[in-house]
């Protein structure tokens, strides 16, 4: 499939998927996905439950490594790098591509242990260091000014929407390139969901953001570029505002137009 994206220089893609085929054991939940995400933009992943976009997303950090039955063809890279490599270290990819989920899942721990985590993980010990880090991934995450008097209070005490930001400040933490969002405010009430739509297009500067959601009007608010996905296939991969006014495909328009699911 021919696509906008297709068409530029790879060192402005963050991350390439070529021919990328998913099995669980006999089912195939993916079918020759070629899709490339530009660096420092959003793009947004769209279609009916089940139609293989949650999956595919899962399948550029390799999340989907432990579900019996999984196998994968086709590649992945990063660069040069073929992430489904043998010598792939998995930790460092999920460094590199970090990920927020739907629910908030904060670590049973303090605010401030929440975001120091991944670091202490990867060797930072400094408390100096670790204070900054802190600080600053809390502000980017825009709850550093709710929660600076309580850093050393348990996650568990904030709010849905306090919790999905921390979430966000954890991720950070550990500078990733690439976030990927797996329907990241479809758990939270509208003044929290409005808070992550803000901070995607705060962090779109300085990071590559894939987001699945099923809001349109949340892809047309964030989003750069739409990939829909349709029966573990993607129909069109345009930019938002042409898929949204002027879809190629007849099946595209009558899922954003809500004739089915």
């Amino acid at each position: 499939m021919a696509t906008v994206l297709e068409k530029r220089a790879d060192n402005q893609t963050a991350i390439r998927a070529e021919h990328v085929n998913v099995f669980y054991k006999n089912f195939q939940a993916l079918y020759d996905i070629n899709l490339a995400f530009p660096k420092k933009h959003v793009t947004a992943l769209i279609g009916p439950s089940g139609c293989g976009k949650s999956t595919f997303l899962r399948t550029l950090n390799r999340m989907n490594d432990n579900i019996p039955g999984f196998r994968m063809e086709g590649h992945v890279t990063i660069g040069d790098e073929n992430i489904y490599a043998p010598k792939t270290d998995v930790v460092q990819l999920r460094k590199k591509v970090g990920m927020v989920f739907q629910r908030p899942n904060p670590f049973p721990m303090s605010i401030y242990d929440n975001v120091a985590y991944g670091p202490r993980i990867h060797g930072v010990k400094n408390r100096h260091v670790l204070d900054e880090m802190v600080e600053r991934c809390l502000l980017q995450a825009a709850l550093w000014d709710e929660v600076k008097d309580r850093l050393h209070t348990s996650a568990a005490g904030l709010s849905g929407g306090q919790q999905q930001r921390l979430v966000l400040a954890r991720v950070l933490a550990v500078e990733p390139g690439i976030i990927l969002m797996d329907e990241p405010a479809s758990a939270l009430d509208p003044v929290s969901a409005a808070k992550i739509e803000e901070l995607i297009l705060e962090l779109k500067a300085q990071y590559t953001i894939i987001i699945v959601t099923h809001n349109m009007q949340q892809a047309m608010r964030v989003s750069g570029h739409t990939a829909f996905f349709l029966n573990g296939r993607v129909v069109e991969f345009a930019e938002t505002t042409k898929m949204f006014t002027n879809p190629a495909s007849k099946q595209t328009e009558d899922y954003i137009s809500g004739r089915f699911g």
